[in-house]
C-alpha cells in the first residue's frame, strides 16, 4: 500500500497540481496587494474615501464611551467590489496561461511526423533482389 501511494504521489499530474496550488496562493496574495495598494486608492480618489471602506448604512450605530460605533447595520459594497476586482484579475491571468498552454500544445500536435522509412518487408525484398544479382 505504501508503494502504491508513493507511485500515486510521484505522478506528474499530482506534483503539477501541488506546485500550481502553491503558486496560485502566492499569486493571490500579489493580486490582493495590487488591488488593495494600487487600485483601491486610485478608485478611492473618485469617492474621496478608502475604497474598501465604502458602505451603505442601513441603520446608524451608537457610539459607546470608548468612541467605538456599535449596532451599525451596513452593506459593505467596497469590500465586495475589491474582492470582485481580485477575482477578475486572477481569472484573466489564468485564462491567458491556459491560452498559452493550449497554443503550445497545438504547435506540438502540428509538428510533422518524421518521414516513414521502408518497412522490414521492403528491406528484406531489397536485400533479396541485391543477392540475386
Amino acid at each position: 500500500m505504501l508503494k502504491e501511494f508513493k507511485e500515486f504521489a510521484m505522478k506528474g499530474n499530482l506534483v503539477d497540481i501541488a506546485v500550481a496550488f502553491v503558486m496560485g496562493a502566492a499569486f493571490n496574495k500579489v493580486v490582493t496587494s495590487f488591488t488593495g495598494g494600487i487600485i483601491s486608492p486610485l478608485v478611492g480618489l473618485i469617492f474621496n474615501s478608502d475604497f474598501k471602506d465604502l458602505k451603505y448604512v442601513i441603520t446608524e450605530g451608537v457610539a459607546n464611551d470608548a468612541g467605538e460605533v456599535t449596532g451599525e447595520v451596513a452593506i459593505l459594497y467596497g469590500d465586495f467590489l475589491t474582492n470582485t476586482i481580485d477575482f477578475i484579475i486572477v481569472a484573466f491571468v489564468m485564462f491567458m496561461v491556459i491560452k498559452g498552454i493550449n497554443k503550445m500544445k497545438k504547435k506540438e500536435e502540428e509538428a510533422p511526423a518524421p518521414p516513414a522509412g521502408p518497412s522490414d518487408n521492403d528491406l528484406l525484398a531489397e536485400i533479396r533482389d541485391l543477392l540475386k544479382k
